[in-house]
C-alpha cells in the first residue's frame, strides 16, 4: 500500500474514532428519548419534523453543493501549488487556501447562504399554509408546527456542513466530524431539563417538551458553526462578503450541482416519504382507519411506527457511520484530486484506480461482518438499549425486526458510499441521479404492499434492503465498465475470503444462540450478556478466520498514522 493510501486510511481512522464517539452520544440521546417519550404519536411527530431540516442538510450541506464543490476546490489548490513548484505535484496536503481557491470558497459560501435563506422563507410559508388551511389530524398538525420551529436550523447546519467540506480538502477532519456531538449533547440536556419542567406522563406535557426540544435544535446549530471557526482560520480560510458571486468557478460548480442536487433530492425525498408514510399509515389516538376512494380500511401500522423506524435506522447506521462514511469522507478529496474530470480518460490514472480499489476493499472488510453481526444482535441490543420507561417490549421487538432487515444491506450502503464519491470525483452526477430514481421506485414498489402484511412497518426495511443492494452492485459494475476496468479482479480474492469469514462467523453465532449457555431470561443483565457473547464470538471468529485465510486488510487499516 502506498503512502497516499495510508494517508486517507489514517484520516478515515481519525474520523471513525470521532464518529464513534458521536454515535455513542447519539445512542445515549436515543435511549433518553425512548425512556421519556416511548414510541407514541407525539414522539413520532417530532422525529418526522426533525427529518425535514435534515433533508436540506443532506441535500445542500453534505450533498449536492459540497459534492460539486470539493473536486473543484481541491483541483484549484492543486493547480496553484503545482504552479508555485514549477508544475510538480505538491508532496503533502494543502495547509492554506490559495488566492483562486480562497475566492472560490468564499463565493460558494455566500451563494449557499443566499439559497438557504430563500428556501427557509418559502418553506415556512408552505408550512404556515398547511397549518391554516389543511384539515390535519392532531399528530400531523403537531408535526408541521414542530417543523416550522426547526426549519431555520437548515441555514445553520448546512453552513456547518459546507464549512466542513472546506476543512476536508485541507485534511482537517476532527472538528468537522465532531459537530454532531454538539447536537446530541444539546438534545440530551434539553430532554433532561424537559423531564423536570413538564409532566411527561401526560399528552400536554409531552407536547410542551417536544416544542422545547425543537428550540434546542436551533441552539445546537449555532454552536456547530462556531466550533468550526478556529480550524477554518488555521487552514487559512477567511470569509469575505462577495457582492458578485456569479464567478466562472461558481457557474461551473452549479452546472455540476444540478444533477447531483436532483439525485440527492430524490434520495432525501425518499427518506422523508418513508417517514411520512410511517406516520400517515400508523394509528394514533382517535385515528384507526383511513378511507381511500371512499372505502374504509384499517391503518396497517401500530402507533409510533415512525419513531420505531427511526430507531432501527439509527441502529444499522451505527457501524455505517463509524467506518463506511468516515472512509468515504476521507477518500473523496483524494479521489477528486486524482481524477481527470473525464470518466472516459480515468483509466490512465493508476493512482485513482488504486485509491478506489482500496476504498472498496476496506468498505467490504467491515461492511460484510457488520451486516451479519447487526442482524444477529438486533433483538438483545434493542431490548437492552431501549426497553425501559415508556418504551415497551412490543416496541423493542418491532425495532429489532426492522433493524435486522436493514442490517442485511450495511455492506451495500458501505460500498455505495465509496462508489458514489468516485462518480462525483469524475464529475459524473447523471449516473448516480438515474440510479437514485430507480432506487426510489423499487423501494416504493416493494414496500407499499408489504406494510399491509404482518411485516407492518418492517416492510419498509425490506424495500430498502432490495433497492440498495441492486443499486450498489449496478453502479459498481457500470463504473468498472466505463473506466476500462478499475482492477476489481485484484481485490476479488480478498473479498471472497471476507465473505467466507462472515459465513463462518454467522454459523458460530447461531451455534451459540442454540446452546444452553445463551441465557433466555427477560432481564437487562441477560440481554447484556447475550449482546456481549455474540459480539465477542462473532468478532473473534471473523478476525481469526480472516487471518487464517491470509487477508491483509486489517494490517493495512492498522498502519501507522
Amino acid at each position: 500500500m502506498d503512502s497516499q493510501e495510508k494517508h486517507f486510511i489514517s484520516h478515515a481512522r481519525l474520523i471513525g474514532i470521532i464518529t464513534f464517539a458521536s454515535r455513542i452520544v447519539g445512542l445515549a440521546r436515543e435511549m433518553v428519548g425512548a425512556y421519556f417519550f416511548g414510541a407514541n404519536a407525539i414522539w413520532a411527530a417530532w422525529k418526522v419534523a426533525f427529518t425535514i431540516p435534515n433533508l436540506f442538510r443532506k441535500l445542500f450541506g453534505e450533498g449536492a453543493l459540497s459534492a460539486a464543490f470539493i473536486p473543484l476546490y481541491a483541483q484549484a489548490i492543486k493547480r496553484e501549488q503545482a504552479g508555485r513548484t514549477g508544475g510538480a505535484s505538491p508532496a503533502g496536503p494543502a495547509q492554506s487556501s490559495t488566492p483562486e481557491a480562497a475566492d472560490f470558497a468564499s463565493a460558494s459560501v455566500n451563494l449557499l447562504v443566499s439559497i438557504l435563506v430563500a428556501l427557509t422563507i418559502v418553506s415556512e410559508g408552505v408550512l404556515l399554509a398547511l397549518v391554516w388551511f389543511a384539515p390535519l389530524r392532531p399528530d400531523h398538525l403537531l408535526t408541521v408546527k414542530l417543523a416550522m420551529i426547526m426549519l431555520p436550523y437548515v441555514l445553520l447546519v448546512c453552513g456547518a456542513a459546507f464549512l466542513s467540506a472546506i476543512l476536508q480538502v485541507h485534511n482537517r477532519f476532527a472538528a468537522a466530524a465532531a459537530t454532531s456531538i454538539v447536537l446530541n449533547v444539546c438534545l440530551i440536556a434539553a430532554m433532561i431539563l424537559a423531564a423536570g419542567m413538564f409532566d411527561l406522563t401526560t399528552e400536554a406535557g409531552q407536547t410542551s417538551a417536544v416544542r422545547w426540544l425543537s428550540w434546542s435544535v436551533l441552539v445546537s446549530g449555532a454552536m456547530q458553526v462556531v466550533m468550526l471557526l478556529p480550524s477554518l482560520r488555521a487552514a487559512g480560510f477567511r470569509f469575505r462578503l462577495f457582492i458578485n458571486i456569479w464567478t466562472p468557478s461558481v457557474r461551473r460548480m452549479l452546472a455540476l450541482t444540478g444533477p447531483v442536487a436532483m439525485g440527492a433530492a430524490v434520495l432525501q425525498i425518499g427518506v422523508l416519504m418513508d417517514k411520512g408514510l410511517a406516520i400517515m399509515l400508523a394509528r394514533a389516538p382517535g385515528a384507526t382507519k383511513m378511507a381511500p376512494f371512499g372505502h374504509s380500511i384499517d391503518l396497517p401500522m401500530v402507533e409510533g411506527a415512525a419513531a420505531r423506524l427511526d430507531l432501527a435506522q439509527f441502529m444499522y447506521q451505527f457501524p455505517l457511520g463509524v467506518f463506511a462514511i468516515a472512509l468515504a469522507t476521507a477518500i473523496f478529496p483524494k479521489l477528486a484530486g486524482e481524477a481527470s474530470g473525464d470518466i472516459h480518460r480515468v483509466a490512465a490514472s493508476d493512482s485513482f484506480r488504486s485509491v478506489l480499489r482500496r476504498g472498496v476493499e476496506s468498505a467490504m472488510f467491515i461492511g460484510l461482518p457488520a451486516s451479519a453481526g447487526m442482524a444477529l444482535v438486533a433483538l438483545p441490543a434493542a431490548r437492552l438499549l431501549f426497553q425501559h420507561g415508556q418504551f415497551t417490549a412490543s416496541d423493542a421487538e418491532w425495532v429489532a425486526l426492522s433493524t435486522a432487515i436493514y442490517a442485511c444491506a450495511i455492506w451495500a450502503f458501505s460500498l455505495l458510499q465509496i462508489v458514489n464519491r468516485a462518480y462525483y470525483a469524475l464529475h459524473d452526477a447523471a449516473t448516480p441521479l438515474k440510479w437514485v430514481a430507480i432506487n426510489l421506485l423499487l423501494n416504493l414498489i416493494i414496500e407499499l404492499p408489504l406494510v399491509f402484511t404482518s411485516l407492518g412497518e418492517s416492510g419498509m426495511a425490506v424495500g430498502t434492503l432490495v433497492s440498495f443492494t441492486i443499486q450498489s452492485l449496478a453502479m459498481l459494475w457500470i463504473l468498472n465498465r466505463r473506466t476500462g476496468g478499475i482492477g476489481l479482479g485484484l481485490i476479488a480474492p480478498n473479498i471472497l475470503k471476507m465473505l467466507i469469514a462472515t459465513i463462518v462467523m454467522t454459523g458460530a453465532c447461531l451455534a451459540v444462540m442454540a446452546s444452553p449457555i445463551y441465557s433466555g431470561s427477560e432481564s437487562k443483565l441477560s440481554w447484556a450478556l447475550q449482546l456481549a457473547t455474540l459480539t465477542a464470538v462473532g468478532g473473534g471468529v471473523y478476525f481469526a478466520t480472516c487471518k487464517l485465510l491470509g487477508i491483509d486488510v486489517l494490517q493495512s487499516i492498522r498502519k501507522r498514522r
